[in-house]
Formats: C-alpha cells, structure tokens, sequence
C-alpha cells in the first residue's frame, strides 16, 4: 500500500511538473491612450498544449510600450516608450522592468533615453550583455551596456558611442517613396548570433545596415549594408537558426527578402524576393507589412500584412535558404502589427493593433500552414507579443 501511495505521489508530481513546463507567461505591448483604452503592458498565461490563453491583466502602467524583449537568463523585460520627447527632450526612451516569476508583474527598474525620437524596436543580444533599440522619428539606432541585475547603463557618449545616425543619402534616387522616405528611419535592430554584429533596418533609406557590436564597449560602428529594391522600404529582420541567413520584411513593397550572411566578413548576399500577397490580388492600397519570424525548426518563414490583414507562410529551403510561397492566412485580427510563435512552435499568436484582439492559431509543424482556432482575446491597443520561454 505504501509503495502504490509513492507511486501516485509520483505520478501526480510528474503530471504537475509537465503542466508548469507546457505554460508560459506571455507579455502584450501596447499604444496607450483615451484612443485605445491602454494602460501599458498586460501579462496573461498561455497553454502550448491546448493553445489556451488566461485573461490579460495590467503588468505595469507605460507610455505606448510598443515593442517588448527578454533577458536572456534575468527575469528582466525591456519595453521601449515609443514617443517623440522624454523628458522634455526630443527622444524616446528604453525602459526595464523586473518580472514578478509567480505572476509576470513588473517592476520599473530603469530607463534610459532612446537618442532619438519615435524609438520603434529593442530587442537584447543573446548573450544578454546589450540591449539594442532603433529610433523611427530619429533615423538611428542605440546599443545600452546591461549591468548585473539587467538595469540599462547610460548610453556610451565617445566615438565611436552607442547611438549611431544613419545618414540621407538618397540625392538623385529614383523609384522610392517621397512621403515614407523622405529621411532615415531606423526600424529595428538585432544583434548577430554572435554579437559580433547589429542588423539594422533603415525604412528610410532602403538598406540593411550590418553595424560593428562591441558589447564590451556598448558600442555600435558603421560596417557595411545590403541595399534592397528602391522604395521596398526594409522594416524587420529575422534570423534562420544556422545563422547563415536571414530574411527582412520590406514594409512599402509588401515583400520579403532573403539574404545569406557570411559572419567572419559580418556581410549581407541577397539571394531572392518575393512577395507577401497571392498574384491575384491586385488591388493594395493602404496595405503595408509588418512583422516577420522564423518557426523554431528553421523550416518555415511567416510575415504580416496590414490591410489586407494576413500571414503569409513560406517553406525554407535547409540548404540555400531559399523560399517558397505557400499562400497567405487571414490573420483574423485587424491591421496585424505583430505576432509571435509560442515557444513550442505549434501556436502563432497574432496582434491586431486596430481590433485590440489576439488572435490564436494552430501551427501545423509539418506543413507550416496556419488554421485559426476560433478562439481571440481582447487586448486594448495591442501591438506586440512576447512569450517567455522557460515555464
């Protein structure tokens, strides 16, 4: 009888062990304000067997925390303040938060200015020495030192420093978008696998930058850049996990280019680009992209477009990293400004930033194709998601 008692013990032990390893706290970025209702960052609990999703709950009140990123190994969550002052200074701000593990609260550790105005996209190294923000309004990027508790140090003021400004060079060019590109807009920034490097997609100028990242230092420096089609207008970048490719999601075009990367050189090759939206519709005004990941497994490749409110799906090739369209899903959400793959990679949640909902889809890993679950939560000016990885 003692032995079947330790048993069950057992048995009911390992069942709860698997529950806590299959739910996640997932972390929802936010515009704030009498039009959206938002208050700043809300946390809820996901299923990755069953997909299910706990009610939001306010993490912690924030101005317009648009885009959102772990540490690493803290329990530390950046938020940029997607602003055009901070402190009566034109520049938006990066801020920390230290996550409550029991129930994905936060709270403020630090901030520190952006360095230019509008700050759209942070994201950490995987090392988790750096965080690194791009700036819309002010057409550059930053790279902020991280000290032991995950709290942001001031910004290295020297030259080279850690705010870099892209230059205007587009006297003469032809073929671009005069009223989207009409001066530098930094649209993200993520650190090579290394970190040896920062990709840097520019909006404004149709290039992705390749910066020189000294995480030491925290420091960025000119280095190199591949030049997408005039007027594609780069917007995000997403990294294969072999780390000898990538691909960027060109928001005014409405494509996806891929790229290999040759890591010792910290060099971008194009390889091809195509576009995010069936041949048979023609009709496109008002659209633009927006976000774009790669699944867990490396074999599939997903990118959002607003207005015509849908996920397109690609088959990667493991040898060139090439792509293969596999059509477009509706994304059930409206103007899809970001989604995420839940850590198991069988779910894809997506953010509809107009719809202030989420909504949730079955990933079929196999075929890469999407299916809705019937199933959406309301999230107030919704705009990003972050899942936390470990349970």
């Amino acid at each position: 009888m003692a032995s079947t008692r330790v048993l069950v013990s057992m048995l009911v032990a390992a069942t709860a062990a698997s529950a806590a390893a299959a739910e996640h706290l997932v972390w929802f970025g936010t515009y704030t304000g009498p039009k959206t209702g938002s208050e700043g960052i809300y946390v809820a609990r996901f299923d990755d067997t069953t997909g299910a999703v706990s009610a939001p709950q306010l993490a912690a009140p924030a101005h317009s925390p648009s885009f959102l990123a772990l540490h690493p190994s803290l329990p530390v969550l950046y938020a940029v303040s997607e602003v055009a002052n901070d402190a009566g200074k034109r520049v938006g701000a990066v801020q920390a938060f230290a996550i409550a593990a029991a129930t994905g609260s936060l709270t403020p550790l630090n901030h520190q200015p952006s360095g230019g105005s509008g700050p759209c996209h942070v994201s950490v190294d995987a090392g988790g020495r750096v965080a690194l923000a791009a700036n819309y309004g002010g057409g550059s990027a930053i790279c902020l030192g991280l000290a032991a508790d995950g709290s942001l140090k001031p910004v290295v003021a020297d030259q080279p420093g850690g705010l870099l400004r892209h230059a205007y060079d587009r006297t003469g060019d032809t073929g671009f978008n005069p009223s989207r590109q009409e001066k530098p807009h930094g649209h993200s920034i993520d650190a090579a696998p290394d970190g040896r490097f920062a990709i840097v997609c520019d909006l404004g100028l149709d290039k992705v930058f390749v910066h020189a990242l000294d995480r030491e230092r925290a420091t960025l420096a000119p280095h190199g850049f591949a030049a997408t089609k005039a007027g594609a207008g780069p917007r995000h970048f997403a990294w294969h996990p072999s780390g000898r490719s990538g691909y960027c999601v060109n928001e005014l075009d409405l494509s996806v280019t891929a790229f290999t990367f040759d890591s010792q050189a910290g060099a971008l090759a194009e390889i091809q680009s195509l576009p995010t939206l069936p041949a048979d519709v023609t009709e496109r005004r008002g659209f633009s992209t927006a976000e774009i990941a790669v699944h867990p497994t490396g074999r599939f490749l997903y990118a959002s477009t607003r207005g015509h409110n849908s996920i397109a799906m690609y088959a990667i090739d493991a040898a060139t990293g090439r792509l293969t369209f596999l059509g477009a899903e509706p994304a059930h959400a409206k103007t899809p400004r970001h989604f995420a793959i839940a850590p198991g990679g069988r779910f894809l949640l997506t953010a509809g930033q107009d719809s202030g909902t989420v909504a949730i889809f079955a990933l079929d890993a196999e075929t890469g194709r999407l299916s809705f679950t019937d199933r959406s939560l309301a999230v107030p000016g919704c705009v990003c998601i972050c899942f936390q990885s470990r349970g």
